[in-house]
């Protein structure tokens, strides 16, 4: 699971603008990462314009998917990831911070991008691990632990009540054999016995 990027746009006159935007394409080739940034703007603004406002979408192409978010306030999110990167989680992020954005820049900042802002890289840090993240998948993370702790214990407890009934079994066969010894003692015992 891979977050490469996320982004901010705004839409003048029915075209995007990226107005903030943070990347991390350290899983690409060095000379690849140029062109990797500008394909990732491409399809962000591509999809941002086809986006209607308040709603969500994911896009995939490739190994790709673009989650994108089109807030009602008139702007948009880009989240782009891996498949295997759970969407909850990428709308939940998009939408904690588009929020977070409106409140740190006001619509008449927006006029001048790219705007500088520099949490985009913290959550892009943050949620490379959703599970660390997100609460919800690390209480499932959780729950699927202590369930298999709990099947490795009802295991061993099988396991251990098998080994007892093995040794139950054997003190009764012990016990009958004891008794048999007991009994041919006793028969020999008695036709030696000096009076």
């Amino acid at each position: 699971m891979k977050l490469y990027s996320i982004l901010i746009l705004s839409k003048v006159q029915d075209k995007a603008q990226i107005i903030a935007s943070q990347f991390d394409l350290s899983s690409f080739g060095y000379f690849q990462r140029g062109s990797v940034q500008e394909f990732m703007n491409f399809s962000s603004t591509t999809i941002a314009e086809r986006t209607p406002t308040g709603q969500r979408q994911s896009v995939e192409s490739e190994n790709n998917v673009a989650h994108a978010y089109g807030h009602p306030q008139g702007i948009w999110g880009i989240i782009i990831s891996d498949k295997e990167y759970p969407s909850r989680v990428a709308f939940s992020l998009l939408n904690k911070i588009l929020d977070e954005f409106l409140v740190k820049f006001p619509r008449d900042k927006w006029n001048n991008p790219p705007l500088s802002y520099p949490e985009l890289n913290d959550y892009l840090l943050k949620y490379q691990d959703p599970k660390q993240a997100d609460t919800i998948m690390r209480v499932q993370n959780e729950l699927d632990e202590t369930t298999a702790i709990l099947h490795k214990t009802i295991e061993s407890v099988l396991q251990r009540g098998e080994k007892l009934d093995s040794l139950v079994d054997r003190s009764e066969a012990l016990s009958s054999q004891s008794k048999m010894f007991y009994k041919t003692a006793k028969k020999t015992n008695s036709c030696c016995v000096v009076m």
